[in-house]
């Protein structure tokens, strides 16, 4: 049979000529991957046990320094969704953490709740974010500054500056049963929370 598109292909290419075409440069690209994987093999097998060692002393330090970062930032009060004692406060914590997520809110109001909800599952899995929760009632100079005029809104605060807020569940799909997934993944693309934490 003549190929069905006698524009692309002269009237001679057959179905399978044009099979054959697909077929081989298939194989050359199968091939020049499969080369690639033998040269890793070779440079994994020819790897002395020095060089192995380098490896594993270097992942050993990675490590190390990961863990020493974790228990810093536990120190600071990473890990906990806690709340905020005072406006004075406010600007200390967010000053001694690079990335900060502040829920301000009212304890009688709904929406607030859901928040909490989800700042309290998020928290302890995103050690390299600080949680916190401001009562909005109590902190008028704070509200003020930071053009709250809304509750619920999420102030992002990245290197002690505003980043973004969240104001409502509008950036969050405006329902009031989003997963915390979503909220999750919001702060991962404004740099709040880091991906390797996911």
């Amino acid at each position: 049979l003549p190929f069905p598109f006698p524009s692309l292909f002269s009237n001679h290419v057959t179905m399978a000529d044009a099979s054959k075409v697909i077929g081989d440069a298939l194989l050359s690209t199968l091939s020049k991957a499969e080369e690639k994987i033998d040269e890793e093999i070779d440079r994994l097998d020819r790897l002395e046990e020095d060089d192995l060692e380098s490896i594993r002393r270097k992942r050993l330090e990675t490590l190390k320094s990961n863990q020493r970062q974790k228990q810093q930032w536990r120190a600071l009060g990473h890990g906990t969704y806690e709340e905020c004692p005072d406006q004075k406060a406010f600007f200390d914590m967010c000053k001694k953490s690079s990335r900060v997520v502040v829920h301000f809110g009212r304890a009688a109001t709904r929406r607030c709740e859901i928040v909490d909800k989800h700042m309290s599952a998020l928290a302890p899995k995103h050690i390299e974010t600080r949680f916190l929760k401001v009562d909005a009632e109590k902190s008028p100079f704070l509200c003020e500054r930071l053009r709250i005029w809304m509750l619920p809104t999420i102030v992002l605060v990245k290197g002690g500056k505003t980043e973004h807020s969240i104001i409502g569940f509008d950036d969050l799909g405006g329902d009031d049963d989003f997963p915390t997934e979503r909220l999750e993944s919001f702060l991962v693309e404004h740099g709040l929370l880091l991906e390797s934490f996911c």
